[in-house]
């Protein structure tokens, strides 16, 4: 019998949710996905090191407010990791957005405009590149007007069913709704341990793929964030899953037979929502875990942005 993870390819696009080169290159994923905690940790290892001389080299010539060339210097180089994986696999690399921008509408913008005219540089079409935002009210509205000006997004950090519904609203192309993240939470709160079946991320998950599917919106759904297979398990047959290498590995070592969860064809109907930014803000108020882990992922990505930013600036000032 075909491996589970064969058998997931057969119903569902695999995507890997690394920077790692080589795992990507034995993986053969359709896409890839990077955030900053990613690509800090990519180019740790010297697989990036002719680059990061290069950005520093680069970053060293250039005039203006240090803090702007830190930056500038950084953004380049998650712009070099992004494009080895373009190198590598047949669709999409996902690049984020700085987390720092993430209640920031128009310098999301001006970032997103940055990052393609970058990949364009390099001779990559932005029908290559996913831009990726946080899925927060202002994330989401420059995910509207990006959308509307040819520019495909990936909505990030989602964590209810709300920010789904805003985000196919807003005409994102894809969302990430995290799985293990929302596990990790309930497991805190309760005490609890949960099945594929009881596992909360997993439920959120199903629940906005019916929505979508029940209204018919376009927005493909990539279930990420997985603490163990069994949560990739029970979404196969999802538009996407973005999983890590380890558990691609654990998923290609398992002959077992792979049960169809999800399917375009077959939802249950469920009445379309009306959402504007009131009655968005709101129901995230009522949503202590999503607000939560919404709040806390920022500031993890943001904090690594802040330690690859450090790094440069003392490589700068060398």
């Amino acid at each position: 019998m075909a491996s589970k993870l064969d058998q997931l390819r057969e119903m569902t696009t695999v995507v890997a949710d690394t920077g790692d080169i080589k795992a990507v290159a034995k993986i053969k994923p359709v896409d890839c996905t990077t955030n900053p905690s990613i690509v800090l940790k990519a180019l740790s290892t010297d697989m990036f090191d002719e680059q990061f001389a290069a950005a520093i080299k680069w970053g060293k010539s250039q005039s203006g407010d240090r803090e702007d060339v830190v930056a500038a210097v950084a953004s380049r180089l998650a712009i070099d990791v992004g494009a080895a994986l373009v190198d590598l696999v047949p669709g999409r690399v996902s690049t984020e957005v700085d987390a720092d921008l993430s209640f920031n509408t128009e310098g999301s913008i001006k970032k997103a405009h940055e990052i393609i005219a970058a990949y364009e540089e390099r001779g990559i079409g932005r029908e290559r590149i996913l831009i990726k935002l946080a899925s927060t009210w202002e994330g989401i509205r420059a995910c509207e007007v990006l959308q509307k000006e040819g520019i495909d997004c990936n909505l990030t950090l989602l964590f209810s069913k709300c920010q789904a519904i805003a985000c196919a609203d807003a005409g994102a192309f894809l969302i990430s709704p995290f799985v293990g993240r929302i596990l990790d939470w309930y497991k805190k709160a309760t005490g609890e341990d949960y099945t594929a079946e009881t596992d909360p991320g997993v439920l959120s998950v199903r629940s906005i793929y019916n929505y979508y599917k029940s209204n018919g919106i376009k927005t493909v759904v990539m279930g990420a964030s997985f603490r163990n297979t069994g949560e990739i398990e029970g979404l196969a047959g999802c538009d996407r899953l973005t999983i890590s290498p380890n558990l691609l590995e654990e998923l290609e070592a398992d002959q077992g037979k792979l049960e169809r969860k999800l399917s375009p064809d077959a939802f249950e109907p469920e009445p379309k929502v009306e959402m504007d930014e009131q009655t968005f803000r709101w129901m995230m108020n009522e949503d202590a875990m999503a607000t939560e882990k919404l709040a806390e992922g920022i500031r993890n990505f943001a904090a690594d942005l802040g330690k690859l930013r450090t790094r440069v600036a003392k490589e700068l000032d060398a």
